[in-house]
C-alpha cells in the first residue's frame, strides 16, 4: 500500500504529528522533574522525547528530519517543556501522571509513523514496526538520558499495544476508511488500551531460563 501525498493526508500528519510532540515533550519534562534536572536538562529530555523517535524513523526512511524541515515541532517541544516546568512550580503533580501524556504520545506517534511510512511506500509490515519505533524510541531515549529502565521493556504492554494499533490503522485504510477517521479510531485504541494494561497490569510472558 502506498498513500498518495494529498494536501488532506499531508494536513492529518501535521497535526497529529503536533500533538505527538506536545504531549511527548510533556511527559519527558515530567520524568525529568521527578529527578530534580534544571531547566536545560529539562528541555534536553523534553527535545529527545519529543523528537527522538520521529527523528529516527525519518534517518531510515531516507528523508528530510521532519522538526529540522519545519521548526515549528522543535519550538512545540520546547514550549511544552517551559509550561510543564512553569506548571509543576504551582501546582502538586502526582508521579503518576506522566503516564497519560505518554500514553497519548505512544499513540499519535505510532499512527503519524505508520503513515508517514506508507506514504513512503514502505510494505504494510514495516511501516507498521516504524510507527513502533516512532512511538516508542523518544521514550528509550527519554529513559537512558534518565538513568532509567527504558519503560518499553518491562511496562505492560507498551510496544505491544502500540503494533497492534498501527495493524488496525492499516486495515482501517485497507478498507478504504478514512484517514482522519482512521487515525481517530487507532490512536484512541492504543491511548486506552495502555491506559487499560496499566490498571490492570497486564504483561507479556517475561523471559525465564529452566530452573
Amino acid at each position: 500500500m502506498v498513500l498518495n501525498p494529498t494536501p488532506e493526508l499531508v494536513s492529518s500528519l501535521y497535526w497529529i504529528t503536533l500533538i505527538a510532540v506536545i504531549v511527548s515533550s510533556a511527559s519527558g519534562v515530567l520524568i525529568a522533574g521527578f529527578k530534580k534536572f534544571d531547566l536545560f536538562g529539562v528541555i534536553i529530555i523534553a527535545v529527545a522525547t519529543g523528537l527522538g523517535g520521529g527523528s529516527l524513523r525519518d534517518m531510515l526512511l531516507d528523508r528530510e528530519v521532519f522538526w529540522i524541515y519545519d521548526q515549528v515541532f522543535f519550538i512545540a517541544s520546547i514550549g511544552s517543556a517551559f509550561f510543564i516546568f512553569i506548571t509543576a512550580r504551582l501546582m502538586v503533580i502526582s508521579h503518576r501522571f506522566f503516564l497519560i501524556p505518554d500514553a497519548a504520545g505512544l499513540a499519535a506517534f505510532a499512527v503519524a509513523g505508520t503513515l508517514v511510512s506508507l506514504m513512503a511506500g514502505v510494505p504494510w509490515l514495516v511501516a507498521s514496526f516504524m510507527g513502533v519505533m516512532t512511538g516508542t524510541m523518544g521514550g528509550v531515549f527519554r529513559d537512558i538520558l534518565s538513568n532509567e529502565p527504558p519503560l518499553v521493556f518491562h511496562s505492560p504492554l507498551y510496544a505491544t499495544v502500540s503494533w497492534l494499533g498501527s495493524l488496525l490503522f492499516i486495515g482501517l485504510l485497507y478498507m478504504d476508511v478514512d484517514v482522519t477517521v482512521a487515525s481517530v479510531v487507532a490512536g484512541l485504541c492504543i491511548f486506552f488500551a495502555r491506559l487499560l494494561a496499566l490498571h490492570f497490569n497486564i504483561n507479556l510472558p517475561v523471559f525465564r531460563f529452566k530452573s
